[in-house]
């Protein structure tokens, strides 16, 4: 079996285990000022990423540091394209300082769970990216109104995640309920097993939702982050799983 697929984490966000990640991981994704992020932290993150030969993309929030991008915020859509694009700036021109290609763009949390079944959020993201005068790819679930409002302006690879428990209908446990997230390592490497080789999401109650993800993320936050990581990178070379 030869398969090749990515995967990618959320950095940049105050964590601790930013650096130790990166020799683990294909891509990141760096909190650019909504929920998280200076130009400062920006840099530091790209700088880690640039050493280890890591793609890095911007991850813009909700303007919303209070809850951490993690809440739905009360805003009209042209605000919210407004605090993206400017994020999406910031990440740019720290980038461009120090010649580091944009390879992506991923929604975090609450924008980006959102933006899966609200129109208006999607665009919003959307527009602010065609405005940003770079078309990089967009991290997204598939089958949601993002994927729908993106395709055919931008690249689009489709995400799935590795340390998070899935509904019956494809979308992620609330991180309110017990359980939405996934520690162990085994049950990590089983989770993203299925989701690369036998191509299915098995959610909490044991349903298979199709999956066609390319890309699969982690959270840097999450409890067991780098041991979750050293086990899938181990065992993925031994089912001769291509990370790159």
């Amino acid at each position: 079996m030869n398969k090749s697929i990515s995967i990618n984490a959320d950095l940049g966000e105050g964590g601790v285990y930013d650096e130790t990640l990166m020799p683990y991981i294909n891509s990141c994704n760096i909190a650019c000022g909504g929920h998280f992020g200076t130009k400062a932290t920006i840099k530091k993150t790209l700088l880690f990423a640039k050493e280890y030969n890591v793609k890095s993309g911007a991850h813009p929030s909700f303007p919303d540091t209070d809850n951490f991008g993690r809440k739905v915020i009360s805003i009209t859509k042209q605000d919210l394209k407004t605090s993206i694009l400017e994020q999406l700036l910031l990440f740019y021109k720290v980038c461009k300082d120090l010649e580091v290609e944009v390879n992506h763009v991923k929604p975090h949390g609450a924008l980006y769970n959102y933006a899966a079944i609200d129109a208006p959020t999607a665009d919003a993201i959307v527009e602010a990216i065609l405005d940003s005068g770079k078309r990089p790819i967009l991290y997204t679930l598939e089958n949601t109104i993002l994927h729908k409002k993106a395709e055919n302006l931008m690249p689009i690879h489709f995400e799935a995640f590795i340390d998070r428990t899935y509904t019956d209908i494809g979308a992620l446990v609330s991180r309110k309920e017990p359980h939405a997230l996934i520690t162990n390592p085994d049950k990590a490497w089983t989770q993203f097993y299925n989701m690369v080789v036998n191509k299915i999401i098995v959610s909490e109650s044991g349903n298979k939702i199709p999956c066609n993800a390319s890309t699969f993320c982690i959270h840097s936050d999450t409890e067991n982050s780098v041991e979750i990581l050293k086990y899938i990178v181990r065992k993925a070379e031994e089912h001769n799983i291509t990370l790159q």
